[in-house]
Parts: structure tokens; sequence; C-alpha cells
């Protein structure tokens, strides 16, 4: 797995809150859990981060993997009946359904590159794969833990 600073730093932030830390591989789990629960409506409503990550003198950097992975937990929940997505939630949902093949879009961008150049092309692969794992962390106590087993 690689690592996201960026992603710890703001779920270390957001700690108070109810944390869940979802992806392209798992969005569909993660809409599945938050929509079961009431998330992700007018009544209970959520945010979803796309965290990207940092350049080396500390500003933000965008990262694609992380919007189509917003839009697919934004996906999930629609489809799940969540909703009325915001319009950022909205566009990220839009940025992913209307990518034709999200890991070679991944993979040839600036966030996919840089792994690959590193030796790490087949984790670029794996981290793209949609719908593949059922696993929820849900921060608890300081760490995550599958919130599907609760």
């Amino acid at each position: 797995m690689l690592p996201s600073p960026n992603g710890s730093a703001i779920s270390a932030a957001a700690a108070g809150s109810t944390v869940v830390a979802g992806c392209l591989r798992n969005a569909a789990a993660v809409g599945h859990l938050l929509a079961g629960q009431g998330h992700g409506t007018a009544e209970r409503p959520l945010v979803v981060i796309a965290a990207g990550e940092r350049w080396p003198d500390g500003s933000l950097r965008p990262a694609l993997e992380d919007l189509l992975g917003a839009g697919a937990v934004g996906d999930a929940l629609a489809a799940r009946g969540g909703g009325p997505l915001s319009p950022e939630a909205a566009a990220a949902r839009a940025c992913l359904t209307q990518t034709s093949d999200v890991a070679a879009a991944v993979a040839s961008c600036a966030s996919g590159l840089e792994p690959a150049r590193s030796g790490f092309a087949d984790d670029v692969a794996v981290a793209t794969e949609l719908v593949a794992c059922a696993v929820v962390p849900v921060l608890t106590g300081g760490a995550f833990h599958d919130g599907t087993r609760s």
C-alpha cells in the first residue's frame, strides 16, 4: 500500500468526527456502509475529501486518483439513494463516469507516474482497481479498523 501523508494529516485533523477512508478500490463498500447508516442525505450530510498530496515546497498537489475516488464514493452513495450531491461531488462523480479507462488515466498522470518511476507501477495498478475491496476503514481511537465488522 502506498502511503498518503496528506490523507493521514486530514484524517488526524478530523479525528473528532467519523472518518472513513475511501478510494477507488472500496468506494462501493464505503457507499453501502454510509448509505446504510443514513449518511449522505440532507438529514445526515457528509463531506468527501479528495486529499491529494503535497509538492516538495509543501503546496497542495491535486491527485487524479483521489478526485476519481471521491467521485466513486459519491456515485455509490447516489446509487443507494443518497443525495442530493453537492456541485463539487457531482463534478467528481462526472469525472469518474466520463473517464473511460480509470487505470490508464491514473497511470499517466503526475501522481501515477511518480511511484511508477520509483518501481511501484504494480501498486498504481492495484490502487486503480474498481470494486476490488469490501473493507471500510473507520478511524476509531487513533487507528483505522474495518467498519464492516461492527
